[in-house]
């Protein structure tokens, strides 16, 4: 496997985390799809939202590290829905 699909592999897998802890925090049901859009989302505004406010997270693993603000940007994300819908 190539680089590029290592990167795209572990993407899906921290959306797959981030979207469903964020799920299980902000309390919405949802299937298989739905934790892996609102956690692929949550990875972008995550990490955007990381970058504007210059946080740092030193936990040692760059892993870890994307899970934590990929779940933040989720919960974010599933919160913005909940009141726009």
């Amino acid at each position: 496997m190539n680089d590029q699909a290592r990167a795209i592999v572990a993407w899906v897998i921290i959306g797959l985390i981030a979207g469903l802890v964020a799920s299980v925090i902000v309390g919405t049901p949802g299937g298989l799809i739905r934790y892996l859009v609102a956690g692929l989302i949550g990875s972008v505004v995550g990490g955007f939202l990381a970058r504007q406010l210059k946080i740092r997270l030193n936990f040692g693993n760059a892993f870890l590290e994307q899970v934590v603000i990929a779940i933040g940007g989720a919960i974010v994300v599933l919160i913005i829905a909940q009141i726009v819908l």
